[in-house]
């Protein structure tokens, strides 16, 4: 794939172009870091025969390199693992996440705000980029709905652990009798679906309002009709996107997200496990969260699914989400979920 980039042709289409870089750089986050893995562990081997070799003083600094090593590479071996579970036909795509509120009003629209920022927090620190696809204010505080686009390797492989309703426990600021309030908020994630996929939607089946786009502003953003809403009418799926200037590029940015959920929509359908992507989000509110965050009386964050809990509510809400996406992941592996899978000796 490096010798194609040397060809002359190789920029004539820029789209096709971009998309090679952007395959092969996928392959090169997979094989280096196992290969560079390989080479430690290599160099551990090589101590091991200057262990075997060595006496007295000597020896026993040679054993503590071989124990300082291998111990520094366990994280490495970590993500490795965890990176080998991403398998699935759309893991490596990019991937469309949205936070919608509740029932609850302003404590929900910020229980969804919080989400919205440990999210961002957490797309920093695995590296994705993040594009704001809409966003709707709510009447007080918060929001009451976002949908945010991650770039990057494997972005939906582990955003889709996050699917579901994710419950808050605590004090309310907004409640002068600091009384305990319960609040909703429901995470859905959809893969990027890319442009060859079979999934056409014929016109007859969209609606199209647009409208004039509403939060900070800026050039041009608040003072023309530039907003954009799809609706599905067959499966009543609405999109907004409103975070482009031109009306034609939130159009194209909306029909996209639309494509991708209907897909993935469709994919359930033939599975018939429509509990495992939107099904298993159901009613946002008691019975159907994944994970709850209690800030009092007590602080604690507990995955419902996988029995992973953290007793650092702050570190997880700053984005300190890999112990529940890496849990959810090898719980979900064919090695895990089969039991009567043999795995050969090889």
């Amino acid at each position: 794939m490096e010798a194609q980039m040397g060809d002359p042709t190789f920029w004539d289409n820029n789209e096709k172009a971009q998309k090679h870089i952007s395959k092969l750089n996928g392959l090169k986050g997979t094989v280096q870091p196992i290969v560079a893995f390989r080479k430690k562990v290599e160099d551990i081997g090589v101590t091991l025969e200057f262990v075997e070799m060595s006496e007295g003083a000597e020896k026993e600094g040679f054993e503590r390199e071989v124990e300082a090593t291998a111990t520094a590479i366990l994280d490495e071996l970590d993500k490795i693992e965890i990176a080998s579970f991403l398998t699935e036909e759309f893991d490596a795509n990019n991937a469309f996440l949205s936070v919608q509120a509740g029932a609850g009003g302003t404590e929900s629209n910020d229980w969804a705000d919080m989400l919205f920022r440990m999210y961002g927090r957490w797309a920093e620190r695995s590296g994705f980029e993040i594009e704001i696809q809409d966003i709707q204010h709510g009447e007080q505080a918060g929001i009451s709905k976002v949908t945010m686009m991650l770039k990057g390797e494997n972005a939906y492989g582990y955003a889709k652990a996050e699917r579901g309703v994710h419950r808050l426990v605590r004090i309310s600021p907004f409640d002068s009798n600091k009384r305990r309030h319960t609040s909703f908020c429901a995470v859905d994630v959809v893969a990027e679906v890319d442009d060859d996929i079979d999934m056409e939607i014929p016109e007859t089946e969209i609606r199209v309002d647009v409208y004039r786009s509403s939060g900070k502003g800026g050039q041009g953003v608040n003072t023309t009709d530039s907003a954009v809403r799809l609706t599905h009418l067959p499966s009543n799926l609405v999109v907004i996107c409103q975070n482009e200037r031109s009306q034609i590029k939130n159009r194209a940015s909306a029909l996209k997200v639309l494509k991708s959920r209907l897909y993935e929509k469709k994919l359930d359908e033939q599975r018939s496990e429509m509990e495992k992507f939107y099904g298993d989000k159901g009613e946002i509110g008691w019975g159907s969260q994944i994970r709850s965050y209690v800030f009092q009386p007590y602080q604690m964050v507990k995955d419902l699914r996988t029995g992973v809990s953290n007793g650092d509510v702050q570190g997880v809400m700053d984005g300190d989400l890999e112990p529940f996406i890496n849990a959810w992941l090898r719980a979900g592996c064919p090695r895990h979920r089969n039991k009567d899978i043999q795995m050969d000796d090889e």
